[in-house]
């Protein structure tokens, strides 16, 4: 992701504008520094600014947004979306500054923007309306927190962030294609599963006759139809504190509390053995606030393991977790598979090419069952800071009641590019 310091685009506008009417400058003569301090003002009025001198402020992000076709089997479309709420378009403001030497202390803003999100959208919704805010073309924090570091004892943060568990064991993945290859369903989120007849069902009845609704609203949704949200059990930010060691030969740990009441710690390594890249985490969380916490009452155990040859830049990726959800007495397995090769062909960027299978199982009274398997192709643009992709899934569902279901697929074309 590139960053610009706002000294750094000051300076550039300020040499620019002065390149193009240097001829003009110097007929000013003894006018010279008036016509500077104009030219200085009207960058200040169309340019971020910090509010002092001893903060600093670095301004970064992305926008993402995607077409993507999908056939659930009895109804067909295709709807332009974002990528979904925590992949959204963003705009993130850091900072920090120097305490003393060896300690800082600094902030996160992360603000999130999406036109449709691609986790709400369904059979009977083109336009997302977000999965947090409520209403269409959402802005929404994300992030929120300051934080102090130390070069040795690690960082402290405070306010609204991720946790240690968030999306943990998919942070591991250094192929290039996280965005559009990850165990969360975020393409598919809230479609409703169709039996074989074409109709949605009533997932209060499925265990038993299934009531099918051809027309309504959709019940069983792909998006509920493993062991929670596939993979992204603890997947959100939450208003928590959080420690992050420094790196010890590769090696850090993680820890954070918060949410009325949720707990998490981990362990991370990131570092080249053998001609190979290697990162791997293992994460455990628990949260007991039931009703009133954003996880309700559960643990939830996650690891991943990305390994990448440097020379020939073939690629695994493996992520598991299990989760133990006290209050709907269910258990649920989920593993997540994917391999390809990432190489330089061309001189855009690496392409990245990529099969991907998920497996998730809930033990609930269907012990119900939720896959997909996915072929797709990255091409990252370097000069543009810039990744796109196409792709393609297919989904299937089936439990221990007497219905049939039809599979969904969908065909995606989307890019994302970071300022």
């Amino acid at each position: 992701m590139n960053k610009y310091s706002l000294s750094a685009l000051a300076a550039a506008g300020l040499l620019a504008g002065g390149l193009a009417t240097s001829a003009n400058a110097a007929d000013l003569g003894g006018n010279c520094c008036a016509d500077l301090e104009e030219r200085v003002a009207e960058l200040e009025a169309t340019t971020a600014r910090k509010g002092n001198r001893k903060v600093s402020l670095t301004v970064s992000g992305w926008v993402a947004e995607q077409v993507t076709y999908w056939d659930d089997g009895a109804e067909s479309n295709t709807y332009v979306t974002g990528l979904g709420s925590t992949l959204g378009s963003n705009v993130k403001f850091t900072g920090q500054a120097t305490i003393v030497p060896g300690w800082t202390a600094g902030y996160v803003l992360h603000i999130e923007i999406d036109g449709s999100d691609a986790l709400t959208t369904n059979q009977n919704t083109p336009n997302g309306p977000g999965l947090f805010a409520g209403t269409a073309n959402y802005v929404q924090a994300m992030q929120s927190y300051w934080f102090i570091k130390s070069d040795h004892y690690g960082k402290v943060g405070v306010g609204l962030q991720s946790m240690a568990s968030d999306n943990a064991a998919i942070l591991v993945d250094g192929s290039g294609s996280l965005v559009p290859a990850n165990w969360v369903a975020f393409d598919v989120l809230s479609f409703g599963i169709r039996t074989k007849g074409g109709g949605f069902v009533d997932a209060a009845t499925r265990a038993g006759q299934a009531t099918l609704n051809p027309v309504g609203a959709p019940s069983l949704t792909w998006g509920g139809a493993g062991a929670c949200i596939p993979g992204d059990c603890y997947g959100v930010p939450v208003n928590s504190v959080r420690y992050d060691s420094p790196v010890f030969a590769g090696f850090s740990a993680s820890a954070s509390w918060g949410d009325d009441d949720a707990w998490d710690i981990g362990l991370r390594y990131a570092g080249e053995l053998h001609g190979f890249k290697v990162a791997a985490t293992v994460v455990y969380a628990e949260s007991t606030g039931r009703v009133s916490s954003t996880f309700g009452d559960s643990e939830y155990t996650q690891a991943g393991l990305y390994i990448q040859h440097i020379g020939t830049g073939l690629f695994g990726l493996v992520n598991y977790g299990n989760l133990d959800n006290e209050i709907a007495n269910t258990d649920g397995d989920t593993w997540y598979f994917k391999g390809g090769l990432r190489r330089n062909w061309n001189h855009l960027g690496a392409t990245v090419l990529y099969g991907e299978y998920m497996d998730s199982q809930a033990d609930d009274a269907a012990d119900s069952e939720f896959k997909w398997w996915g072929l797709g192709v990255v091409q990252e643009v370097d000069a543009a800071a810039m990744s796109l992709w196409l792709k393609y899934r297919n989904y299937e569902f089936d439990d221990n009641t007497a219905n049939a279901y039809e599979d969904m697929s969908e065909v995606t074309f989307g890019a994302l590019i970071n300022f």
